[in-house]
């Protein structure tokens, strides 16, 4: 008699389909946000997260000849229809030659400037 039990075609595939699906997971787990064991744990790491996307924002500097609608909103005090407005002046005027021309657009003040300032540039 044979004694090694019959291995079916089926089993090897649920097998060798557990284990694709298992290292599926296995890799995914590393790109997973991490689990706490208390809420205020939670609270700080989101608040690292949000405050490492802040810096990185507030790092990047944006060029007022060229920026598109998206970029011209990550600066302080610039919604959508500001960033509208300068697009527009840009148009109509033409390139602004300093940055301190960026409060000719109606309703960017001189403040709206300057706390933007660092991150402003005119030149590429």
């Amino acid at each position: 008699m044979n004694a090694h039990p019959k291995i079916s075609f089926a089993s090897v595939a649920k097998t060798a389909i557990l284990g694709y699906v298992l290292a599926i997971l296995i890799l995914n787990d590393a790109n997973a946000a991490p689990c706490f064991d208390n809420p205020q744990r939670a609270y700080e790491y989101l608040l690292s997260q949000e405050n490492a996307k802040n810096q990185a924002r507030d790092q990047y500097t944006v060029n007022i000849n060229r920026a598109s609608e998206g970029e011209l909103v990550s600066l302080n005090g610039i919604g959508s229809s500001k960033a509208q407005a300068i697009i527009l002046y840009r148009e109509m005027f033409g390139n602004f030659k300093t940055i301190d021309e960026l409060a000719k657009v109606k309703g960017i003040g001189a403040k709206t400037v300057e706390k933007n300032r660092g991150r402003l540039s005119v030149q590429d």
